[in-house]
């Protein structure tokens, strides 16, 4: 078991075109906040092919806790469900997290019924 959570950032450089050094530092400081160990960040530009799924290998190769983004605009707008399914999801702006795993409250029943 690892210390503290780990997580990777993701940004796409030709949606944080010269905010990037800007959107990096914002990721770092987020990580920082939330107690994860950043492991790397990725950046993929427009060349790149299939991003969400190379986004996914390194996900799953580097077994992360959590991606975190500038915003939805560098995951194409929505967020994905495959990538919710393999780790929380964590925008910069707005602030807010797509966690994988649900957490049930007091009286919730989580069996369907």
């Amino acid at each position: 078991m690892r210390p503290q959570p780990t997580a990777i950032g993701y940004l796409r450089r030709d949606v944080s075109g010269i905010s990037q050094t800007w959107d990096e530092i914002q990721i770092r400081s987020i990580a920082k906040r939330l107690g994860y160990d950043l492991a790397k960040t990725v950046a993929f530009g427009p060349e790149t092919d299939h991003p969400q799924s190379r986004l996914l290998n390194v996900i799953r190769t580097m077994d992360v806790d959590a991606v975190i983004v500038p915003s939805a605009a560098h995951l194409g707008g929505d967020i994905p469900d495959p990538l919710v399914q393999a780790c929380d999801v964590i925008t910069v702006s707005p602030e807010n997290t797509y966690a994988r795993w649900a957490v049930p409250f007091p009286g919730m029943r989580i069996d369907g019924a």
